[in-house]
């Protein structure tokens, strides 16, 4: 839908409401747009790329290296009578 979106804007260009036409200053959609996305899609995937296989853990949080344990339950986890309890 959005690569239609954007042949169907660049192709056939938008109204306004004064009826003026805006095709004296149009830059045309191949190569120069097509180019300029494309440089930024592969920077975007290099980027992610980088962080994925190479420091995975860099944007993760310290608390998933705590290995769990089934018999305690976590803090954060509180029996609904307490909450209602709180609220009330």
């Amino acid at each position: 839908m959005i690569v239609m979106h954007l042949m169907a804007l660049h192709l056939n260009g938008s109204s306004n409401p004064l009826g003026i036409t805006g095709n004296i200053d149009r830059l045309p959609m191949h190569p120069y747009f097509i180019f300029k996305d494309l440089i930024t899609v592969f920077v975007f995937i290099l980027i992610f790329s980088l962080f994925v296989f190479f420091s995975p853990n860099t944007l993760g949080h310290s608390d998933n290296y705590i290995p769990g344990n089934p018999m305690v339950t976590p803090a954060s986890i509180v029996p609904e009578w307490y909450a209602y309890k709180d609220a009330t």
